[in-house]
């Protein structure tokens, strides 16, 4: 998306079949989002991590064959495996950290799976402006170039898919933390992800963080799809500059990641952190707003940086929030519906923001955003702060505390206390 028209121009097709080129990555996320985590709790992590890596490799190796004008079609389907690939993924940074590492550090080890993302994207800002120039008048030269970002994308996402195969372990010899001995301690048989699913959905404190999650992912996903749109309107001819300026919003991101994952872990104060993250964001893009039409490109980076430091920083807070509240349902499963929230909103948010920003100006289709940004701020601080999985950890629960079924008795509470999946 962020060469958006150079594309349009090689394809022979609209700005908005451009843009479904990103929206598919959205679309194929939330019908397949169950199956996904299903297998993910069913299968474990080595399976679902590999077939994601080999899907993208198979899409990214498809792409290869769309490097003509009139191969849209192709292109557009290359897309649509990997946006099936992404659905294996994006739920992984959560259960991995959880599997993985201890107390104190897991805030800032799923940080840093969710920087791989970022860093995905911030590579896809940098690389293509600087490999795929806008040459209008000899498109042999621009399908030449594009060869070669195709070609690299297919090399190294099938380095990485053999890399998975050969590392990628299924968990630690011993569980890093009490929450994980008490969650492997249920016998797999009385594990119904069914009833995982309706328990989340029955968590009011959830239900606000997924669709305050959604509103604000959504609208990070809808200013880097229209990124390209918004700086060409006011700054022709500046394709590489937005690239940069969306460089400059994903490593900002990736900084904010980091800090806000190392803050968690140091504090455990989930809910004030991601509020105030959220209204920051809510800031930044306003600033980002006013100030996108001021001539000064510099002002861009500046304000973009910002905006991308806050909104970027916020994901991991919204899915280790969501597994302290949801605790003991899967990690997976919960950030897999964040993540669903986020697509379904991103749909939205960049087809609306698109349809005003290409009828009015970028401003009305930020200026949209804003609203929406503000009304996940009331939500996000309606949210009740249950630590569940903090608590376990920390001991203030009996300490010969276990996972049960929702439909097994209880015995009295002087023996033991269980946690139950309802909760």
């Amino acid at each position: 998306s962020i060469l958006s028209n150079v594309f349009a121009g090689f394809y022979g097709v609209s700005f908005t079949q451009i843009d479904w080129l990103s929206m598919v990555y959205m679309v194929a996320y939330v019908p397949l989002i169950l199956p996904a985590t299903w297998l993910l709790d069913a299968r474990g992590l080595r399976l679902t991590a590999l077939l994601g890596a080999g899907l993208n490799a198979l899409g990214a190796w498809l792409k290869c064959g769309s490097l003509a004008p009139q191969r849209y079609p192709l292109t557009l389907a290359a897309q649509a495996v990997c946006a099936v690939a992404q659905v294996f993924i994006l739920g992984l940074p959560s259960r991995i950290a959880s599997v993985w590492f201890g107390p104190t550090e897991v805030s800032t080890a799923c940080a840093v799976a969710v920087l791989g993302n970022q860093l995905g994207t911030a590579i896809g800002f940098l690389l293509p402006p600087v490999l795929v120039p806008n040459t209008p008048n000899d498109i042999d030269l621009m399908a030449h170039n594009i060869s070669i970002m195709f070609y690299g994308t297919a090399i190294v996402s099938t380095l990485l898919f053999f890399l998975a195969g050969v590392v990628f372990e299924e968990k630690p010899k011993y569980p890093p933390s009490h929450s994980q001995a008490v969650l492997q301690t249920k016998p797999p048989e009385d594990y119904s992800y069914k009833q995982s699913i309706i328990n989340l959905f029955k968590n009011i404190p959830f239900i606000l963080l997924l669709i305050s999650y959604g509103i604000m992912t959504g609208a990070f996903y809808s200013v880097s799809t229209l990124l390209n749109q918004m700086i060409v309107t006011h700054y022709e001819g500046e394709e590489v500059n937005a690239g940069r300026i969306g460089l400059t919003l994903v490593v900002a991101g990736m900084v904010g990641s980091i800090i806000c994952g190392l803050w968690l872990d140091y504090t455990k104060t989930y809910k004030s952190t991601t509020l105030i993250v959220y209204i920051l964001s809510f800031i930044g893009l306003l600033v980002f707003t006013f100030t996108l039409d001021l001539g000064y490109l510099i002002v861009v980076f500046v304000t973009g940086g910002v905006l991308g430091f806050f909104m970027t920083g916020y994901l991991p807070l919204g899915f280790e929030f969501a597994v302290e509240i949801t605790y003991p349902e899967s990690e997976g499963t919960s950030s897999g519906l964040l993540n669903a929230s986020a697509q379904i909103f991103g749909i939205i948010f960049t087809l609306v923001q698109g349809k005003l920003t290409t009828d009015y100006s970028p401003r009305a289709g930020n200026i949209f955003l804003c609203a929406w940004i503000f009304v996940g701020i009331i939500l996000t601080a309606l949210i009740k702060s249950d630590l569940r999985r903090h608590n376990v950890n920390s001991g203030i629960m009996n300490l010969d505390v276990k996972a049960v079924p929702v439909d097994s008795p209880v015995e009295p509470e002087s023996t033991t206390l269980k946690i139950q999946s309802a909760l």
